[in-house]
């Protein structure tokens, strides 16, 4: 993916900027200062992107628990951004922003100025080659001196406390502002799926859905065959009967939609509606429920095979089972158990095994 063109302005050196990246902390870095741009700011306080850098994040780390790598400045000032302010992982975007630029806790404060110590004017050292021989310490200090004269056309000016962006760039941040935070989005899936090279879907966790599709269609088109052929459904985590007319069930995701991110049939049941608000985005312990959950999805394929084989629903199961008619267990076995297993290492919790 390439920046939109400009004969003004030097768009390899912005581009360039994401060479040798190590850690996130230069896309959000980007992302955000594009976003107050598109608010008509030109001056910009540094806890103001700081801020938002957290915000962008936020919902990658603490909902899908993308690993940013061990070392990444961002993961670790999220999660503990979100034990000093006590804050839900579905906070709103703007509130939280807000929470962050006027919080009075010496925590949050120190973990947000810690970004200033490099992140500023390491984006724009394309602009600003080191030179031989030359210490961290006097690199830093000539970047801040000649930016501020917008030396090398460069895209901001340093200060202490804020930026202010260059006003040739203006027009064209403002001009190509989504091509250019996909630009930083599409970089950043490349540098994360490299972290995370068995999580699925990671381009779709790096930004909060506004609304999560629902699952009325696979309960209608799908389950509701189940039901009314066996009266009842039993639900694998509690025993309790659930029936169609009673709504007394949710469909929910048995590995949890948080990491696998997407809504297949293989990977959905009707379970318990007081349990499923309790169980949350837990992982089922493999040895105790994988039986059962594998005994009621054939039941519920042979079905919907029998009564509804059109169903687009039935294809869903091809990723799983090469012949769509065998339905072996050792085949489902070797895709739920490694999902469990890679969720886990990436901080799901399982359930109590009670």
């Amino acid at each position: 993916m390439n920046l939109p063109f400009s004969d003004t302005l030097s768009i390899n050196k912005l581009a360039s900027s994401f060479a040798n990246t190590s850690a996130t902390y230069k896309f959000y870095w980007l992302i955000s200062i594009i976003e107050l741009v598109e608010k008509g700011q030109s001056t910009i306080d540094k806890r103001a992107i700081f801020s938002r850098m957290i915000s962008n994040s936020w919902y990658t780390v603490n909902y899908f628990h993308v690993s940013f790598g061990k070392q990444d400045l961002i993961q670790n000032a999220v999660e503990s951004i979100l034990k000093y302010e006590n804050l839900s992982i579905d906070i709103k975007k703007e509130k939280l922003i807000t929470i962050l630029e006027n919080s009075n806790k010496f925590d949050t404060q120190k973990t947000l100025k810690h970004f200033n110590l490099n992140v500023p004017h390491w984006f724009l050292s394309p602009w600003f080659p080191k030179l031989k021989d030359e210490n961290n310490y006097n690199y830093k200090k000539r970047i801040y001196n000649s930016s501020q004269n917008f030396e090398n056309e460069c895209f901001y000016g340093l200060y202490d406390e804020h930026v202010i962006i260059n006003p040739i760039w203006i027009n064209y941040i403002k001009t190509n502002a989504k091509i250019l935070k996909d630009f930083c989005f599409w970089n950043l899936a490349l540098f994360l799926q490299t972290r995370n090279p068995n999580v699925p879907d990671i381009p779709n966790k790096l930004i909060k859905p506004v609304t999560r599709n629902g699952l009325t269609k696979q309960t209608n088109q799908y389950w509701k065959l189940v039901f009314k052929e066996l009266g009842s459904i039993q639900c694998i985590f509690t025993e309790t009967k659930l029936y169609f007319d009673a709504k007394n069930y949710a469909l929910d995701h048995f590995v949890p939609h948080a990491f696998v991110s997407h809504d297949l049939i293989w990977n959905l049941l009707p379970i318990e509606k007081k349990f499923n608000a309790s169980k949350s985005n837990k992982l089922p312990l493999f040895d105790k429920y994988f039986d059962k959950f594998y005994d009621l999805q054939k039941v519920a394929f042979e079905i919907n095979k029998q009564h509804n084989s059109k169903s687009r629903y039935m294809d869903e199961y091809l990723s799983i089972f090469p012949n769509i008619d065998s339905f072996e267990k050792e085949n489902f076995s070797n895709t739920i158990q490694p999902l469990i297993t890679i969720a886990s290492n990436n901080g799901f919790l399982f359930m109590k095994n009670e």
